[in-house]
């Protein structure tokens, strides 16, 4: 397995597909649209939360089977549907239309993983253990979540707003990295 470079990828108004309209895929959805993703569901089926989401216009949803035209346009796709066939089929196509993929559970399908994420704003705590155990990485994530409590969204708020002030006053790039490390470090005193 590869070791994998680690990345927050900017996905606000791209287009990214899920194949697949069960649970997993309504997962993976709505963690792409908490990024402000577009999202188009593929899929025969789907959960009431999928049909929810595309009554609500929120989400593309295509009741049929993947196209391999269904990738235009597409940042990323995740392969959900649970059928090895299906999803090898589409991380092949993937691939071929030069479209990062991820089949879910199988990480040497994959172009991507992705980690379990603890979120305290915009706070982001990414835990992987390179796709060779993905419930050891929810596990770790659990136990840090009574460590990273709700205070340190504002925490994030609150020094990022001082790092910009800091940098503002900041004449040369060495002082602007200066300035933010004056900063950073005084907030994480005490915690």
């Amino acid at each position: 397995m590869p070791d994998y470079f680690a990345a927050f990828l900017d996905l606000r108004g791209r287009r990214c597909l899920v194949v697949g309209g069960g649970e997993i895929g309504e997962r993976k959805a709505r963690a792409l649209l908490a990024c402000g993703a577009q999202v188009t569901v593929v899929s025969p089926t789907a959960t009431r939360g999928l049909a929810a989401l595309a009554l609500e216009g929120r989400i593309v949803e295509r009741r049929r089977s993947f196209r391999r035209a269904d990738l235009r346009g597409c940042a990323l796709v995740v392969a959900a549907t649970g059928d090895p066939a299906v999803d090898d089929a589409v991380a092949a196509l993937a691939r071929r239309a030069r479209v990062l993929v991820n089949v879910v559970d199988r990480p040497e399908s994959c172009d991507f993983i992705l980690p379990s994420v603890l979120r305290r704003g915009e706070l982001q705590i990414a835990v992987s253990t390179g796709g060779r155990s993905p419930a050891l990485a929810r596990e770790i994530r659990r136990r840090l979540e009574p460590l990273f409590g709700p205070e340190y969204a504002e925490l994030v708020a609150r020094t990022g707003q001082a790092r910009r002030a800091a940098r503002a006053a900041a004449r040369t790039p060495a002082a602007r990295l200066a300035a933010g490390r004056r900063v950073a470090a005084p907030a994480l005193v005490g915690r």
